[in-house]
């Protein structure tokens, strides 16, 4: 079995308008996207950490 098969879907990314939206939404729009950078980069850091630990206790 590959780990490839046990991981989601990956969805498309979805690309807003953005000539339509004046500067400051689109620093707000940015703003936004960092914090929802920065969950899923915390996100992955437990992954790795969950991981690793599996993979030390199955080690032994």
């Amino acid at each position: 079995m590959n780990m490839e098969d046990l991981e989601p879907a990956k969805k498309p990314i979805v690309k807003k308008d953005l000539t339509v939206m004046s500067i400051d939404e689109l620093r707000d729009y940015i703003a936004g996207l960092r914090t929802e950078i920065e969950r899923a980069e915390g996100a992955i850091a437990a992954k790795q950490a969950h991981r690793s630990g599996a993979e030390a206790f199955f080690k032994k």
